[in-house]
């Protein structure tokens, strides 16, 4: 009886410390997360500055993926509203975004691009996954 109590003890122990080793989905997504900062905007922007907003937008987001840190910057508009824009913005840390912030074009963009701007929404996102195909 007590030989194999101690093998149930040690298969406790051998799991234990297998369930500590193997990937588990939740330790999965928290470590992918881990290092990446993601920045949502949603901007609704007057119909008559649309287009002198969106060549600012697409200047600052071609300087934007050239700092470090910065892994993409993507301009899009819906299908439906083309004065609706969402940013979407990946950067390896939240520092990353905040020295975004404090650069030049982006205060000249902010400049330039205030009164076109009628509504925002800005999120920070929590990365699950990543999936693309390289280019």
């Amino acid at each position: 009886m007590r030989h194999s109590a101690l093998i149930s003890v040690a298969a406790i122990a051998l799991l234990a410390a297998a369930a500590t080793l193997l990937p588990l989905p939740s330790r999965d997504a928290a470590a992918q997360s881990a290092g990446v900062y993601i920045n949502a905007v949603d901007l609704d922007i007057a119909p008559s500055e649309i287009g002198k907003f969106l060549e600012a937008v697409k200047e600052n987001a071609e300087f934007a993926v050239k700092e470090p840190g910065c892994r993409e910057f993507n301009v899009t508009v819906l299908a439906n509203n083309p004065n609706h824009v969402f940013l979407y913005e990946v950067y390896d840390n939240e520092a990353a975004l905040t020295a975004h912030r404090a650069g030049e074009h982006f205060k000249k963009f902010q400049a330039a691009t205030a009164n076109m701007v009628t509504g925002r929404n800005v999120r920070a996102m929590s990365l699950i996954a990543f999936n693309s195909k390289g280019h």
